[in-house]
This record gives C-alpha cells, sequence and structure tokens, in this order.
C-alpha cells in the first residue's frame, strides 16, 4: 500500500513548480533588472551632465568686453550658443545667461530593458551644469 502512494505522489509532484521557485525567479529577475538598468540611468546621468557642462562652457566663452581685466558674457550670444549645442546633440533643455554665468539643464530618457517587464518603461534623468569665464 505504501509503494502506491508514493508512486502517486512522485507522478503528480513531477509536472508541478513550488510557488517558492516563482518567487525566487521573480526576485533575481527584479534585482538583475535593477542592476542593469540602474546602470543605465546612472550613464544617462553622467551623460547628462556632461553635455550639460559643454553646452555651458560653450556659451560662457561668448564675451563681449574684458573691463579692467573682468569678463562680461553676452548672455542673447551665450543663450544661443548653448541652445544650438543642445539642438546639435539631439536633446533638450533649457538655458539661462547672465553677465557672469552660463547655466544649462538638460533632459535625457532613459529607455529601460528588464524593468520594462515590471512596467516601468523609460526613467527621465535631468543634469544641471553652470560656467562662468575666468581671468
Amino acid at each position: 500500500m505504501d509503494q502506491l502512494v508514493k508512486r502517486q505522489r512522485s507522478r503528480s509532484d513531477r509536472r508541478s513548480i513550488s510557488g517558492f521557485v516563482v518567487v525566487i525567479t521573480m526576485t533575481v529577475l527584479v534585482c538583475a533588472g535593477l542592476a542593469v538598468d540602474g546602470a543605465r540611468i546612472v550613464g544617462g546621468k553622467v551623460s547628462a551632465a556632461d553635455h550639460a557642462a559643454n553646452a555651458a562652457r560653450a556659451g560662457a566663452q561668448e564675451l563681449t568686453a574684458l573691463h579692467n581685466g573682468a569678463p562680461v558674457i553676452d548672455p542673447a550670444r551665450a543663450r544661443r550658443t548653448a541652445e544650438s549645442y543642445l539642438a546639435t546633440h539631439g536633446l533638450s533643455g533649457s538655458v539661462s545667461a547672465t553677465p557672469q554665468r552660463v547655466t544649462v539643464t538638460v533632459r535625457i530618457t532613459v529607455n529601460m530593458t528588464l524593468l520594462r517587464l515590471a512596467g516601468v518603461p523609460s526613467k527621465s534623468v535631468t543634469a544641471t551644469r553652470s560656467s562662468a569665464p575666468i581671468s
């Protein structure tokens, strides 16, 4: 009798999957998604910061005069130059300029790979950098 019960149990367990295996598998996938897509987000943030700094530096080179050794930025030209840099690289952002400083904010959308399966299709990252001429 014991032999018959053991055979029936082993047959019924052959094609079943335990809930524990499902939970562990999902946990591993989510952790992998966080690692992979987290690295993509960090890379997007670094790229946005790099482009914001470059656009701000380009704008800060638009000087009008060097009165008494103090450089003065032409705000209108600086804004156009920084916006042109962003447009050339296909980026969206905002630019503000004063006679002393150019500030650029860049927004980049990073598409998710594994986290897309969890319902997160993309993440937007921003970075703001400023530049001023030095004498």
